[in-house]
């Protein structure tokens, strides 16, 4: 399940468990959001303000940090026309800890992922068929070299002009 929340006039698409930055909120302790859209574990959409006045992301603030510095300066020259301006973004970070769904959201346990075969592909003999669809490792083509268009006549010879001696 997965909510769009809106805040500091950006929204942010989060899970549970999610830690995300948003623009800095004067806030300590848990937040709560009402999501814009929600999609349940089913795959339905929920964007209905009227379904989604029940629903709710909860956050928990985990601390503050800063952007980076963002230096402005404007010029123009002739004038003596200089000015200076910094910036540096504040950020809250928080971590979601539960999205509360309509009444008619499914929720499903998530499921255990299955382990991942460690073991290469099996070896195909030499003089077998090869499965259908199996790549075949194969060498790049080497470049052939085009040769230029040999004309019937040779090219016209350019005369050198000789040097004036003074």
């Amino acid at each position: 399940m997965y909510a769009i929340i809106r805040t500091g006039g950006k929204q942010a698409k989060v899970h549970e468990g999610d830690v995300i930055d948003v623009e800095h909120l004067r806030a300590e302790g848990e937040v709560g959001f009402t999501p814009l859209l929600l999609v349940d574990d089913a795959g339905t959409v929920f964007s209905q303000r009227d379904v989604l006045k029940d629903a709710k992301v909860v956050a928990r603030v985990v601390g503050e940090s800063s952007g980076p510095k963002v230096d402005l300066f404007k010029y123009k020259s002739k004038t003596g026309y200089r000015r200076h301006q910094g910036h540096r973004q504040r950020y809250t970070t928080l971590e979601v800890i539960r999205i509360d769904a309509p009444e008619a959201a499914k929720r499903n346990p998530p499921e255990p992922k299955p382990a991942e075969p460690t073991a290469a592909a099996p070896a195909v003999e030499e003089g077998a068929e090869r499965p259908a669809g199996a790549a075949r490792a194969a060498k790049p083509a080497p470049r052939r070299k085009v040769a230029a268009k040999a004309s019937a006549e040779p090219a016209p010879a350019v005369e050198k002009k000789a040097k004036k001696e003074s």
